[in-house]
């Protein structure tokens, strides 16, 4: 067994863990990200970059380096309602450095990032690294132990950082209660080729019941099905044909593009729940992000808000962190930054789920769209507010200067 003392141990190496991890490698605080897979290579992770995040690149001195990715570039986003474009959310006139999301694959955000920490001497990242345990002393937690290919590691650490997604193990293991909201749902993925005389956008929402997710990756189309919770054994009961058909229903491409879709091989499910922990912190250790609070797909927000966690952690501890001084207080601080934004933004996905679900059991309105975006498509000028709420969030946060 291998024992290592750092000031964080940071678990999981998605958005929040390598930004937190960078953000206090900035700062001069020794942290070391421990992340369970080799590589950052996710087909259909969450791939948007919000223009608030784009602003924390800016603040870093990243930005121009991440542009200089492959990407695709949304200033609006767009919905089909009553065979007509509709712009549903605009954000070209948010007071950023960046008026629209990037569309990116993960993997190449994550690389990059980690490889600005990397510069860093005290930022270490650890892969293939699966956390068995958490080490705690006197009802506190200071460190954990995990398994690598190779041998067992013990990490010891002022603070512990549960960054490791919706299916956290750090937030299972210190014994943190969740709380769930709404009915669980299920999307489907797949890929789509791009061609020349498809709908201009970058990401939309096709057909009449709006169950049906567009994001354009250049030379094809990652679209997701929305299907209930639990229903995904009745679809493939019904055969790769009826799934087929019920797909062309909804998706504004034409019929025929659907047929790419060969077997059940080229089809991802995408569990999507919405929770939020009753409490992110205990002693010695914090959650953030998704093993915070996990979020519906509705408007790509889930990186976002994770990468603002990130942010306002780093700006709480870095200093306790580093002068030896960290207390309850401050992880409790975090929580209380960052519990308002995620209790509006679920608040908010919640209220479109239930106007759907609402239509859904309505027969004479069930082709109708969502009452939010009808409301938007009657008053153009609600694209600039969804524009804001999507692309900045509430309470957007800002990179203190070294």
């Amino acid at each position: 067994m291998t024992s290592i003392e750092t000031n964080c141990a940071v678990v999981g190496g998605g958005p929040a863990g390598l930004m937190l991890g960078l953000l206090l490698a900035r700062a001069g605080i020794d942290v070391t990200v421990i992340e369970k897979h080799g590589d950052f290579l996710r087909d259909f992770r969450g791939d948007t970059i919000h223009p608030s995040t784009l602003e924390v690149m800016h603040e870093l001195g990243l930005l121009n380096g991440l542009l200089a990715l492959p990407h695709t570039q949304a200033p609006r986003l767009h919905a089909e309602i009553a065979r007509k474009d509709v712009t549903i959310a605009d954000f070209s006139r948010l007071p950023t450095q960046c008026r629209f999301i990037a569309f990116m694959p993960q993997w190449d955000f994550l690389d990059y990032v980690a490889r600005a920490a990397g510069r860093y001497k005290n930022f270490h990242l650890i892969k293939n690294a699966e956390v068995t345990e958490l080490i705690e002393e006197s009802s506190r937690i200071v460190g954990l132990r995990a398994q690598t290919p190779e041998e067992l590691l013990e990490v010891k650490a002022a603070l512990v950082v549960g960054a490791d997604g919706r299916n956290s193990v750090v937030r299972e293991k210190a014994g943190l209660e969740v709380k769930s909201f709404g009915r669980p749902s299920e999307v489907l993925w797949m890929k789509l080729s791009h061609q020349p005389n498809d709908p201009p956008y970058t990401m939309g929402h096709g057909g009449p019941r709006q169950g049906f997710v567009m994001v354009d990756r250049g030379d094809y189309w990652q679209c997701g099905y929305v299907v209930r919770k639990g229903s995904f054994a009745d679809v493939k009961a019904q055969g790769i044909d009826a799934f087929r058909a019920a797909v062309a229903a909804v998706s504004p491409l034409p019929p025929e593009r659907v047929q790419e879709v060969i077997s059940w091989e080229d089809v991802h499910l995408l569990s999507v729940r919405i929770d939020r922990l009753k409490r992110w912190w205990r002693p010695g250790l914090l959650c953030i992000g998704d093993a915070a609070h996990a979020m519906s797909p509705i408007g790509g927000v889930g990186v976002n808000l994770a990468i603002q966690d990130a942010v306002a952690a780093a700006n709480i501890l870095a200093g306790p962190l580093r002068d030896g001084k960290l207390a309850d207080r401050h992880l409790k601080a975090v929580e209380g930054r960052r519990r308002l934004p995620t209790k509006v933004t679920q608040k908010l996905q919640l209220m479109m789920r239930r106007d759907r679900r609402k239509r859904d059991r309505d027969v004479e309105k069930r082709s109708g769209p969502p009452a939010f975006m009808l409301t938007i498509a009657r008053w153009p000028v609600l694209a600039r507010l969804a524009g804001r709420l999507i692309g900045l969030g509430v309470r957007p946060e800002h990179v203190r200067p070294r």
